[in-house]
């Protein structure tokens, strides 16, 4: 479950790891920042490159939950898993 934000190291390595990605809404995900990234590709970024939702239109998240709904979607997905 990634929240807001989930930034450097952590975005990187143990975040990515996870066989379903759940995302709250608006989070902040990235390894650095926008505007470090911007500097460092030297082009235009969208403006919401590095939200939860770009991440999601770009496969990277599997889906957005609310954190109040959180529990009843982890727990649907364990069932569903069969785990």
């Amino acid at each position: 479950v990634l929240t807001n934000p989930t930034m450097g190291g952590v975005a990187a390595s143990f975040a990515s790891l996870g066989d379903i990605t759940i995302a709250e809404p608006k989070a902040l995900i990235g390894f650095a920042g926008p505007r470090v990234v911007q500097a460092t590709c030297k082009m235009e970024l969208p403006a919401d490159f590095q939200s939860s939702e770009f991440l999601l239109e770009h496969g990277f998240v599997d889906r957005i939950v609310s954190r109040e709904n959180l529990r009843s979607e982890i727990s649907r997905l364990i069932d569903y898993c069969g785990m």
